[in-house]
């Protein structure tokens, strides 16, 4: 396939899939000095798993979901997301990819330049071709079910903290996607959001959906530690797998 080709044709291509959903084989950075170490970093996860990696630096978190989301340079090895690997594939298709992935992140994202409505749901307006009725009517319902009264339009300084919480919650499980990257995503003063949050992740992996969840200590996932499927530690020696205790 061309690099010229359309979202809808990388969709058909991501429908033939089968196998691993994310696969890093021997991945290494290109960039020097980064917060990830600069050691080949191998796994795999299948559909519907949930890995969990602990790591007390959430800025390593972010640069390894960005690895896994295809926008780092590496030196060596591959980085596949549903079977394709990030390094082939040309602009719009990458974008196209893009679009089925939800993330919570610790980086500050929240720009005063739009709404806050804009920006909830501006990764599937960029990414899909779905029509922005269909889009907000999904962005309503995943918004009630986090205690949001509608779709907030204000500027996100003008937000409350909680309100601001909720709406990184709609944005992350917004589309249906097929890989959840998630940060410390219950890490919140504002608001307790652990219920809706996990009825949204479990309903995603019954869809198919895997999940990464990052978080500073195995406390994080207390309450979900039954469905874990596996446990990861990333730190100065690399990602390396941790008995579920």
């Amino acid at each position: 396939m061309s690099q010229e080709e359309s979202p809808q044709l990388a969709g058909h291509a991501m429908k033939r899939t089968v196998g691993a959903v994310l696969e890093l084989s021997g991945a290494t950075l290109l960039q020097e000095g980064a917060a990830l170490p600069p050691l080949p970093l191998t796994m795999r996860l299948m559909p519907g798993e949930c890995m969990v990696i602990e790591t007390r630096d959430m800025g390593r978190a972010t640069m390894f979901a960005d690895l896994c989301a295809g926008m780092l340079d590496l030196r060596a090895g591959t980085v596949r997301f549903l079977g394709l690997d990030w390094s082939a594939l040309g602009d719009r298709r990458a974008n196209a990819l893009r679009g089925r992935i939800g993330r919570i992140t610790r980086r500050p994202n929240w720009s005063g330049l739009f709404g806050a409505h804009m920006q909830m749901m501006l990764k599937e307006l960029h990414h899909t071709n779905r029509s922005i009725e269909d889009l907000t009517a999904e962005a309503v319902r995943l918004g009630e079910r986090f205690g949001l009264p509608g779709i907030p339009v204000d500027a996100p300084g003008r937000l409350s903290d909680a309100d601001l919480a909720r709406m990184t919650c709609v944005r992350g499980f917004l589309g249906k996607p097929r890989l959840l990257l998630l940060e410390d995503p219950l890490e919140t003063t504002a608001v307790d959001l652990s219920t809706p949050f996990l009825e949204s992740l479990t309903e995603a992996r019954d869809r198919g959906a895997s999940v990464i969840w990052f978080g500073r200590t195995s406390s994080t996932w207390r309450e979900y530690r039954r469905a874990v499927t596996s446990q990861w530690r990333l730190a100065d020696d690399g990602l390396l797998t941790v008995r579920i205790r």
